[in-house]
């Protein structure tokens, strides 16, 4: 009986738009995962495809990011930012020429120029390109909630789910075209006794969990983590393979923390005088960090030697044969099944090419090996189900992903200040909505960017990073603005007249905040129903 492995990336990044600032520092966060990881990563599928190499995987997009996607001003901003670095990679080059640097700086250019010679194939389409994947089969899409909401965190408020779940696919297609996936990635992978009938109601036929929410299901799955289950709804329910993430998150236990490969936390944004950086500095001198970083891990001190690429493809092969040797293995041991075993691997897409900038070349090299494989073959989830359809029915546990692995992170006393302004304001609205509902004109707008705002606020990002303590004061602040406009946008939909000023601030809004505007009326209002 042949085992299988999935490779799944979920790629997501919080909502961030800022028209009113003409580089604002948090819009780079796109800017750097589209040129280190999403550009890479169709590369990849593009040398596959071109080879004829049958591997599938699958691939969780967010809403959120299909939005930034789609937005012509992030798009002109991220060609200026890959101009901007383009120069700044010349100025690089030339500083270090004949240096022990020389290589990493000719390795960026390259990169750089790649990038920008994939965008213009594209013509700046990547959910385009996704797409045409998975209409040849080498892609599995899935998507998430509308805003990547911890779900559990919103179980007092049912309605707010719904919306989530409904939304959330609805997105996926208006940014697509794609039909509505089968399979939906959790957020966090956060799982709660019951949120598996809200999935089934929306329509979603299978999710990934962590292997403890299997484990300790009621009663255990008898597989573990290495067969999917059905849930009580009937929610078929993979499991996470723990050995595969260690081998591929830990900087410490895992590949990317060998010596050969880019060290991420060395940045010449960081190293280099102020005059040479030529702009590249946040306000009031904020040294940033520019994704140009020239040297390797070496060892855990601060002295770090110069990045070799060619040594670091060449261990980034290794690792991928290391990785599917280790699967084989894995899979060969499992015994008494009552299907084919499969070990799912899922990842923050963002990992491969940001994080481990030899993401992409080990992802390529393992998909090349596991399609040459005959005790490991890649599937795509969805596949695996319509072959093996899953029969033993347990309540798999509550559950993250992540610190801890139950939820705390997200829920706990740091991300408090992100639930007291989520709970209120989602009062507010659906106070709104229960009595304007049929409401048109400026009333109805207000209603709309109500709801666009809520969900905006209700988004993991903001949990993550009060309790990360990175970026924790822009959360707070994108907390406390989303919650304030909610509720003045709620107050505004009852109000029977406006003034001028409502008028303008509502306009303003609208410009400063266009998430899912492709969703109005009865598409966005009666995402909030009970289950028919």
């Amino acid at each position: 009986m042949p085992g299988y492995v999935a490779l799944v990336l979920h790629a997501h990044l919080p909502y961030v738009r800022h028209p009113e600032h003409v580089r604002s520092l948090e819009e780079r966060w796109l800017f750097e995962a589209l040129w280190e990881c999403y550009l890479p990563l169709l590369g990849v599928l593009d040398r596959l495809a071109a080879d004829r190499v049958v591997a599938p995987l699958t691939l969780s997009v967010s809403p959120s990011l299909l939005a930034m996607l789609r937005d012509e001003l992030l798009l002109r901003r991220f060609e200026d930012h890959l101009r901007r670095l383009t120069a700044l990679v010349a100025r690089v080059e030339a500083r270090f020429a004949g240096s022990g640097f020389a290589e990493a700086a000719a390795f960026y250019r390259a990169r750089l120029a790649d990038a920008a010679s994939s965008w213009e194939a594209l013509g700046g389409d990547v959910p385009g390109a996704l797409v045409r994947h998975a209409g040849a089969g080498r892609v599995e899409l899935l998507t998430t909630a509308a805003t990547h909401a911890y779900l559990p965190g919103l179980l007092a408020t049912p309605a707010s789910i719904r919306a989530q779940l409904r939304l959330g696919r609805r997105a996926f297609t208006a940014f697509t075209g794609a039909p509505e996936p089968r399979g939906l990635w959790l957020p966090e992978c956060a799982y709660a006794p019951g949120l598996d009938a809200d999935l089934a109601a929306a329509g979603v036929r299978f999710t990934v969990l962590d292997a403890h929410a299997l484990t300790l299901a009621a009663p255990p799955a008898s597989a573990g983590a290495s067969v999917p289950v059905l849930s009580p709804a009937g929610l078929a329910c993979f499991g996470r393979d723990r050995d595969s993430a260690r081998e591929v998150w830990s900087r410490d236990a895992g590949y990317p923390g060998h010596p050969v490969y880019r060290e991420f936390y060395r940045d010449v944004g960081l190293d280099l005088p102020e005059r040479e950086l030529e702009g590249e500095v946040g306000p009031d001198g904020t040294r940033l960090m520019t994704g140009l970083k020239l040297h390797r891990v070496t060892g855990p001190g601060p002295d770090k030697a110069p990045y070799d690429p060619a040594r670091a493809a060449a261990q980034a092969r290794a690792h991928a044969a290391d990785f599917v040797a280790r699967r084989e293995a894995a899979l060969a041991s499992i015994r008494g099944v009552s299907a084919p075993p499969i070990l799912v691997a899922p990842y923050d897409a963002e990992l491969f090419g940001h994080w481990w900038l030899e993401g992409p070349e080990f992802l390529e090299h393992a998909l090349r090996r596991l399609a040459a494989s005959d005790r490991a073959v890649p599937i795509a989830l969805g596949a695996y189900l319509e072959r093996h359809p899953p029969v033993e029915v347990v309540e798999p546990a509550a559950s993250t992903w992540g610190e801890g692995g139950f939820g705390a992170f997200w829920t706990g006393p740091s991300a408090s200040f992100l639930w007291r302004h989520a709970h209120h304001a989602e009062r507010a609205v659906l106070g709104a909505l229960s009595s304007r509902r049929h409401a048109g004109g400026l009333p109805g707008r207000a209603l709309d960017q109500a709801i666009r705002e809520l969900l905006l606020l209700q988004s993991s990002d903001w949990a993550f990073m009060m309790s990360a303590g990175e970026m924790a004061s822009y959360a707070e602040a994108r907390a406390h603005a989303h919650a304030t406009r909610a509720r003045r946008l709620a107050s505004l939909a009852q109000q029977p007249t406006a003034s001028p000023s409502d008028v303008a601030w509502l306009d303003a809004l609208c410009a400063l905040d266009p998430f899912l505007v492709e969703l109005s009326g009865p598409a966005l209002r009666g995402a909030f129903d009970p289950w028919r």
